[in-house]
């Protein structure tokens, strides 16, 4: 949030900001309070080497006790530093930052007490788990940048991984599954804007709709083809990792950025190519204009109908490259309903990153790191049942929807039908 941005912000917006530091001293006091703190003084070991990168810092123990104590009280006092300078009308990412760091790593030291956490392995992890969801979103961002809501997502990435995971199977050449995949999700999408653009259909039960028909034409086929048929229909070969040279072997962050599946480089250049479009170029502002103002949009000789359904479209087939992951980047079969309500996960990215890449970026990279961590947890062994960590990602939707992360306005036009000619 930039300094204008906080001395924007209306009395009650102000309070529910207040609110929020207030809940997040609470939280860390509770840490402290309450005895959470472990009483034994077993160690915690984070380890940050993966492979064979350059090694920066092979380990770090710390006694369990005195790392999460010190790690709450840090956080505490970055809390209190924040609401000061939210007081005094200054940005505060900073130390939002240092506050979601050190809280983090007060949790770890005491929930995994006398384990090895593989520091590296659960950014990689998180980062894996999160593909889907950035695909997902970068899908959403440009389907409700358009004012089209997108329920869709979920049958478009079930799509593409359906599709991909049979032609792979049946020519077994990956190139072929990634290729026909986004086309999958076109499909799906081109549906979603026939009905809705054209027809003036209700967009969140059309969005419904055709999640439930892309599940229930996938089943079948599963059902049908892929069981009997296993060898021949549903044994994909899966994509290799590709070590960017060099980069790779950055200590910590070269193994978790740059040694990769190609769909995974291909994430990153779609999110950069759709935020600077986004925010640098005509095709970005004609998407912003017919989203927010259609009738403005119009005035200025711009086809409201014609740049929505494009890029409704343009939308469904990034998703349904991104159900390619599943197959493809992942195990290599098709699985009943695999994608397990990513699409709805990634609609939440969405709205916790606020309708703009980047943050819809960093919310699914949260969502996907809370997802890992869990089955990290639950592997090592520790006195959280793994249950109450898969409902990090629904709990952090409820928290964004509710207006306690700040204002969250959609579209001014999203889901709102437009006839030419008509007026404001």
């Amino acid at each position: 949030m930039s300094q204008i941005e906080v001395r924007a912000l209306s009395a009650p917006e102000r309070r529910r900001r207040r609110g929020i530091f207030t809940m997040f001293a609470l939280a860390v006091g509770a840490f402290i309070a309450f005895g959470v703190i472990p009483k034994q003084n077993a160690k915690v070991t984070f380890g940050f080497v993966m492979d064979r990168e350059w090694v920066a810092l092979h380990e770090i123990s710390l006694n369990s006790k005195v790392g999460s104590l010190a790690f709450a009280i840090l956080a505490l006092l970055t809390a209190a530093g924040a609401y000061l300078q939210f007081r005094a009308r200054k940005t505060i990412r900073l130390a939002s930052g240092i506050f979601s760091f050190a809280f983090l790593m007060s949790f770890l030291c005491w929930v995994a007490s006398g384990k090895f956490i593989p520091f590296t392995g659960l950014l990689q992890g998180g980062l894996l788990l999160s593909v889907p969801l950035i695909y997902g979103a970068m899908a959403g961002v440009l389907s409700e940048r358009s004012g089209v809501i997108n329920i869709a997502i979920e049958g478009q990435l079930l799509a593409g991984a359906f599709a991909s995971g049979v032609l792979a199977s049946l020519t077994q050449k990956t190139w072929i599954g990634l290729i026909i995949a986004p086309f999958a999700g076109a499909i799906i999408s081109w549906l979603l804007a026939v009905f809705a653009i054209r027809f003036g259909v209700d967009q969140v039960i059309l969005g419904f709709v055709l999640n439930v028909l892309v599940i229930g034409l996938t089943d079948f086929l599963y059902k049908r083809l892929l069981i009997p048929y296993q060898d021949t229909w549903n044994s994909a070969p899966s994509l290799s990792p590709i070590k960017i040279p060099i980069l790779w072997k950055i200590p910590l962050l070269g193994p978790i950025i740059f040694d990769q599946t190609i769909i995974v480089y291909l994430m990153y250049f779609l999110v950069a190519v759709i935020h600077v479009g986004l925010f640098k170029s005509k095709w970005g502002l004609r998407m912003r204009a017919v989203g927010e103002h259609p009738t403005a949009a119009e005035s200025v000789g711009i086809n409201v109908n014609k740049v929505r359904f494009r890029n409704v479209v343009l939308a469904g087939a990034i998703a349904g490259l991104g159900g390619a992951y599943f197959t493809l980047g992942a195990v290599g079969t098709f699985g009943k309903e695999m994608t397990a309500g990513k699409g709805f996960i990634a609609l939440a990215a969405l709205i916790f990153g606020r309708w703009s890449p980047l943050g819809a970026v960093a919310a699914a990279l949260i969502f996907g790191f809370a997802d890992n961590l869990q089955s990290v947890l639950s592997i090592t062994g520790t006195p959280i049942p793994s249950e109450f960590m898969l409902m990090v990602p629904y709990i952090a939707t409820i928290i964004a929807v509710s207006g306690f992360v700040g204002r969250v306005r959609a579209p001014a036009a999203d889901g709102v039908p437009y006839k030419r000619g008509q007026g404001s």
